[in-house]
Formats: structure tokens, C-alpha cells, sequence
């Protein structure tokens, strides 16, 4: 691990990874048993910042955050809703609230995933880096509420995604010590894995063979320096052939569509608005986008000293369209928090898209959700406010609260559709721009260019489970597996060619 560009220049890599995310360090140390991987990172390590990855400090991230260096980068969609995006190794699942439940088997059969390798890709994440909670008095009381709202049954502890309400999985340990996707990297082969910290990726190197583009590597720059002052790695290149390793994209659901609009693939008039060379005309880029509409109740308006608590009990209601979660957050550095109960819109069919804002990699993009823009998701987010209303003033949180929960919400329907385009928040599940058809096939390959995949959440078409964290590491592990069961029957087969 090291943010010296000097141990980069001059070597190649079997494979270069593009940010230390949720995806990214997981398919890095999958890859790694088998062949050289370097992992390139815009942000720094959290393991010199030990409050990051301190229960107790749940959310402060949040609080603090600027252009070029904070750990969370804030950005505010077209919408006008503020929102945040990982800028550290671990990526999101360093400032996240650690909440982890699997996808659905459902979601697994319709997106055509292979389900036993699926199962053995959770479970290879579960056991290094995944929890069972023990319960607050806060998490039991919301647990009650939930119940008592009529999100029915209760399923106990499950990793799974099942209708009512659970416990689900944390990445906090019983010592509220945060784990994070970049433990998964201990799991590689450590001689095989060079990270790149503080560094940013500007665009991508092709070479033409024939007819097609082919990846020849990456060109960054230091997070911290120059635009002007870039530098590049390669792919291992064999004597007389193209590259048989790829460039992975794992930069997160602005972070790839905006790698690729950089490197000349996306919709040709967009990249004509910034004299950016075309090299594929790739309409579905930065397409697509989706975030989950929240709406977020605070329970009691005054701030008060209490430790934050990420959610540990989640309602899954209304054939799984809702999904309801209690959230201590800290408002100031002084210890002050809000206690507020959240839910959010599961499927929501309103969509936006994502467009450069400048060359400067290092600038957020351009992103419109459409929060609520279609008709169904502005009736589904008026019943959302309806249930998490019931939850909010329910006897278990009065109990807890030693007084009547204040919840000043309308009942009149109308009324609450204002409420609802007004109140309207980010849940922080954004995805797609890269989806799977428009801009990469089921092997998470670019369509049209060689040795290229992109691989996190911008390839989703929905928020898989009540949170996206533990689908995105089974991910990279997964398709990490796939990845070298390929290179393996390639291998074999040209063998068989060349006895």
C-alpha cells in the first residue's frame, strides 16, 4: 500500500483495478491467488484514521467534507438533494452505516446469477468482515415499533432478504470496531497486490488492433496535484499480442460512467461539448441513473448527547416495496444527535442521467435522479410516509422516549404528496450509468472495446436487498471467480491448440 508513483512507473499488471471500493477490494484479492493486480485509489487509508473505523463516530464523515481530500465527497444532484460518495479505500463501506443483508433469490434468478456461487461468494465476505448485533435498547425498541406497525413477522436474526422484520447483519464487531472491504484484500496473495493511494484516474490508454479498441492501461494523476501532471501503468502485454488481463472500473456509480465519458466512450454529442476525442459512441452511458426517494422522520426535534447507532433491525413491508430503518446521527462535532426513523421506495421506475461537468476527474459530474418524477412513485412515497408515520408514533418509540413522539405530518392525501416532493431524501443507494445491454454485457464487459469491464454498482438496475453493501462485495468476489475460471479454460484451450 503506498501513494508513491515511483512504485508504479515502469512495471505492468495483469490487471489494474480503478478504486478500492465496496467491489473493487474484493475482486482484487480474488484475482490476486492467480495473477499481479494494481489497485488504484483517488482517496487515502483509514487505517491512519482510527476514528474512521470507530463505532462511535458513526457518521461524522458526514459532517465534514470538502472538494479534493475529505473521506466523503458531498455532491448535490440536479434535484437539489444533498448526497455523498466514498473517497478512501474501503470506498462507501468505510462511512456507510454497516448494515448488511443479502440480495433476494429472486433478484439473483432475474439478473442470471449463478446461485451457488453466489451463496459461496456471500459467505467467503460473511466470514471475514460480517456480524451478529447484539441489540440496543434503541435497535429493540425500533424493532417493537416496526412490529407494531404491522410489518409482520419477525424473522429473528437473517442474512437473507425476507418480508417483515429482521436483524440483520453488521460490519461492526462487539468491540463497535468498523470492518471494511479493504480487510478482504489480507484474504489475497499479498506479494500479487500493489495499492495505489491518493491517486486518480483521468482516463483510459487504448491501442487499435484491427477494427477494435483494445485497453492498454490507465492515466492518472496525483489526487492532490496537477491536471496537467499525469502518469500511466500498463497491462501485461505478451511479446507480439494484445493484453490478456482488463482495466476493471469499480469507481462507483458516478465514479465509471464519468472514467468512460473521460476516455472518449459515451454519447457523441456530449463529448463534442468537451473536446473529448470519441472512441466509441456508447449511448447508454451515464443513463439510467437511479436514487432510492427517502423519507426520513425525526422523532424528536431537539438534538441531545447520545452516541450515534447505525441500524441493526430493518421492516421489510408491502411485498417488499418499503424499507423501514431507525438511525441515531450525530448534527455536530460536540456529540449532539438526532434520532430519526427512515424509509425508502424499493423499486422506484423515475429515472435521470449523469453528464461531465468539467475534465477535472477529480470534479463530481452532473446527476439528475428525477426523484418522484412518474406518477407511481409519488403514490407508492405518499403510503411510505403513511407506514413510516405509524412507526414513528408508536407506543415502543413513546416508551423509549419517556414522552409522545412530535411527528407533525399531514393525513390528508394531497397534502402529502407536497410533503413527499418537498421531504424527499437520498437513502445513498444511487446506481446505474453502466447498465448491463446498453453498456456492458453479462460478462460486465464494455461493449465494443477490448479489455474493459466495470463492476459495481453502477451496473444495477435496482438496489438489490434493504442495502446494496453486502450484493456489491459478493460481487467482486464473485465475478472475481468467474474472471479466473475464464482465463483458466482459455488457458486450457489454447493448450489443446498448441500441444
Amino acid at each position: 500500500m503506498t501513494s508513491n508513483i515511483k512504485e508504479v512507473l515502469g512495471k505492468s499488471f495483469d490487471y489494474i483495478i480503478v478504486g478500492g471500493g465496496t467491489a473493487g477490494c474484493p475482486l482484487a484479492a480474488t484475482l490476486s491467488e492467480k495473477f499481479s493486480v494494481l489497485l488504484i485509489e483517488r482517496g487515502g487509508s483509514p487505517y491512519e484514521n482510527p476514528t474512521l473505523l470507530d463505532k462511535k463516530y458513526f457518521g461524522f464523515p458526514f459532517l465534514q467534507t470538502d472538494d479534493f481530500s475529505s473521506v466523503a465527497q458531498r455532491f448535490i444532484s440536479e434535484d437539489g438533494v444533498p448526497n455523498l460518495r466514498g473517497r478512501v479505500l474501503g470506498g462507501t463501506s468505510t462511512i456507510n452505516a454497516g448494515f448488511y443483508s443479502r440480495a433476494s433469490a429472486d433478484f439473483i434468478k432475474r439478473v442470471g446469477w449463478d446461485e451457488k456461487l453466489v451463496k459461496e461468494a456471500y459467505e467467503w465476505v460473511e466470514s471475514k468482515i460480517v456480524f451478529k448485533p447484539l441489540l440496543t435498547k434503541w435497535s429493540s425498541a425500533v424493532k417493537s415499533a416496526l412490529l407494531e406497525a404491522g410489518i409482520l413477522p419477525f424473522n429473528g436474526f437473517s442474512w437473507d432478504h425476507i418480508a417483515g422484520t429482521k436483524i440483520g447483519g453488521t460490519v461492526f464487531d462487539a468491540d463497535r470496531k468498523r470492518h471494511i472491504s479493504a480487510d478482504l484484500l489480507e484474504r489475497g496473495n499479498s506479494s500479487n497486490i500493489l495499492v495505489l493511494l491518493n491517486a486518480t484516474v483521468k482516463n483510459i490508454v487504448f491501442q487499435r488492433d484491427g477494427n477494435k479498441s483494445v485497453v492498454r492501461g490507465i492515466r492518472f494523476i496525483k489526487s492532490n496535484g496537477s491536471i496537467n501532471q499525469t502518469y500511466e501503468a500498463y497491462l501485461s502485454q505478451p511479446e507480439n499480442s494484445i493484453p490478456q488481463g482488463d482495466v476493471i472500473l469499480s469507481a462507483g456509480a458516478l465514479g465509471s460512467p464519468q472514467i468512460l465519458l473521460l476516455s472518449g466512450i459515451g454519447p457523441r454529442a456530449h463529448l463534442e461539448n468537451f473536446s473529448i476525442p470519441l472512441l466509441l459512441d456508447l449511448k447508454g452511458v451515464g443513463q439510467d441513473m437511479q436514487d432510492n426517494p427517502g423519507i426520513p422522520l425525526i422523532i424528536r426535534a431537539k438534538p441531545e448527547f447520545r452516541l450515534p447507532e447505525p441500524p441493526q433491525v430493518v421492516g421489510i413491508a408491502k411485498d417488499f416495496k418499503f424499507i423501514v430503518e431507525g438511525f441515531v446521527l450525530p448534527v455536530s462535532f460536540n456529540g449532539t444527535t438526532l434520532m430519526r426513523i427512515s424509509i425508502k421506495l424499493a423499486f422506484p421506475e423515475s429515472k435521470g442521467k449523469l453528464e461531465l461537468n468539467s475534465t477535472d476527474p477529480r470534479q463530481n459530474p452532473v446527476v439528475m435522479f428525477n426523484y418522484l418524477a412518474e406518477e407511481k412513485d409519488l403514490r407508492e412515497c405518499v403510503q411510505m410516509v403513511q407506514l413510516v408515520k405509524k412507526v414513528a408514533r408508536s407506543r415502543s418509540i413513546a416508551r423509549f422516549l419517556g414522552t409522545k413522539p412530535r411527528i407533525n405530518v399531514t393525513s390528508n392525501p394531497n397534502e402529502l404528496r407536497n410533503f413527499c416532493r418537498k421531504n424527499v431524501r437520498t437513502y445513498y443507494h444511487f446506481h446505474g450509468g453502466c447498465s448491463i445491454g446498453s453498456v456492458i454485457d453479462r460478462d460486465y464487459r464494455v461493449i465494443g472495446v477490448k479489455g474493459l469491464r466495470v463492476l459495481d454498482g453502477s451496473t444495477l438496475s435496482e438496489s438489490p436487498g434493504t442495502n446494496p453493501m453486502a450484493t456489491l462485495l459478493m460481487l467482486g468476489r464473485y465475478q472475481g471467480i468467474k474472471i479466473l475460471k475464464e482465463r483458466e479454460n482459455a488457458s486450457a484451450f489454447g493448450s489443446q491448440q498448441h500441444p
